[in-house]
């Protein structure tokens, strides 16, 4: 299974080799963690909650390693304590490894546990590259950083980029490989989890069905294996978060072959079949065109009423004095749409999360860019908790 360092209370150790997995290591101090990651090369790190034995270095030394931490929180200090290092995978004492065991295989939340039934969100764009990846990336991060299990999927059958932009080896497609075990009726969790890749971070960790290495290979993404998996992924996860392709095109109507496969049927199926549909257009003159002529195939596509609209990469260089508010007067104006998220670009910020090949939320955590798609998962995607009634004092009585 794993390769587990254990900074916390012992009788987990016992625990987690009853569970398959291999203590390399029982250390009592953050110093001893640091020490102790090259030499024992754990895949995770389960820390008390403490400055003692878990700190911005501790971590530092992990996010380099791309080792996966899981703090145990004893009491309160312990939870602030891991709230300022901005650690959301945490168990709370006296849970034993079977509370670990469930953020390890990605374990569901109590609110998709109620119906058994994980969201699906596709995000789409028009031809251009308006940011859908990116998008798809950070919305992947900021749900796993709320503390819901992910996985992000590539279906774009002309140019899928998400293992490059996350740093990760597509030798091997995660979601082909998926469509290919729908086709054997032998998709299950198990199976999925051997073959996603694990996006490790400390902010949260979300799974990764990486997708094709050459767009030749387009025709193992048929309907109705997609359709199967993304079923697959609704019963594993919280969250299916989808980077689909751009085009929207029927090729029924352009084929000879009514039962040849389609090349747009992945993303077709990925838009008919999501719960909640983010549309993603860049805030210039060209690519507002291009999504304004696109939406109206959207709207005509998609049967779910939850349409987000995004403009991305918002700049005055492009767009002139007042960027937002031209913005907003261009989508409402001519495509009727009021209640658009704008997305600020953030271009130095962007460089720097793809040349490290990790996510926004890790690399500028203040980025506007980051900030804005932060709000949108929270906004418009998290189901909205209900604030707790504030109870009267004695004073007050």
């Amino acid at each position: 299974m794993a390769r587990v360092l254990l900074a916390a209370r012992a009788h987990l150790a016992g625990e987690a080799s009853g569970y398959g997995h291999e203590v390399v290591s029982r250390v009592s101090s953050s110093a001893d963690v640091i020490g102790s990651l090259d030499t024992a090369s754990p895949e995770i790190v389960v820390a008390a909650s403490d400055p003692a034995v878990l700190s911005s270095g501790v971590l530092a030394a992990c996010d380099v390693r791309g080792i996966r931490v899981i703090a145990m929180l004893a009491d309160e200090a312990g939870r602030s304590h891991a709230a300022t290092l901005g650690i959301h995978e945490t168990v709370a004492e006296p849970a034993g490894w079977a509370e670990v065991e469930r953020l390890l295989t990605g374990g569901r939340s109590p609110a998709a546990a109620a119906n058994g039934r994980g969201t699906v969100i596709a995000v789409w764009g028009p031809a251009g590259s308006p940011g859908r990846t990116t998008l798809a990336m950070g919305m992947a991060a900021e749900l796993a950083s709320a503390g819901h299990s992910v996985v992000l999927g590539d279906v774009d059958t002309h140019a899928a980029s998400l293992a490059p932009s996350l740093g990760l080896l597509d030798e091997a497609p995660g979601f082909a490989a998926a469509c290919r075990l729908v086709g054997s009726n032998s998709l299950d969790q198990l199976e999925l989890e051997r073959i996603a890749q694990r996006y490790s971070s400390p902010h949260g960790s979300f799974w990764v069905l990486t997708g094709l290495g050459r767009p030749a290979r387009w025709p193992e993404l048929p309907a109705d294996r997609v359709l199967g998996t993304i079923a697959a992924c609704r019963s594993w996860v919280d969250y299916v978060v989808l980077d689909t392709g751009f085009s929207l095109e029927n090729d029924e109507e352009i084929s000879s072959d009514l039962f040849a496969p389609r090349r747009n049927a992945a993303t077709l199926a990925a838009l008919r079949d999501a719960d909640v549909v983010v549309a993603v257009g860049a805030a210039d003159p060209v690519g507002l065109s291009r999504f304004l002529r696109s939406h109206v195939d959207l709207l005509e596509l998609v049967t779910t009423p939850r349409i987000i609209v995004v403009a991305n990469k918002v700049r005055a260089a492009a767009i002139g004095l007042n960027p937002t508010g031209q913005v907003q007067q261009t989508l409402a104006r001519f495509g009727g749409i009021e209640d658009a998220v704008l997305v600020p670009h953030d271009q130095a910020a962007l460089d720097a999360a793809l040349l490290s090949g990790r996510t926004l939320a890790e690399v500028a955590a203040k980025s506007p860019a980051r900030l804005a798609i932060q709000e949108l998962v929270r906004q418009r995607i998290l189901p909205v908790v209900a604030p707790l009634k504030k109870r009267r004092g004695m004073l007050a009585r």
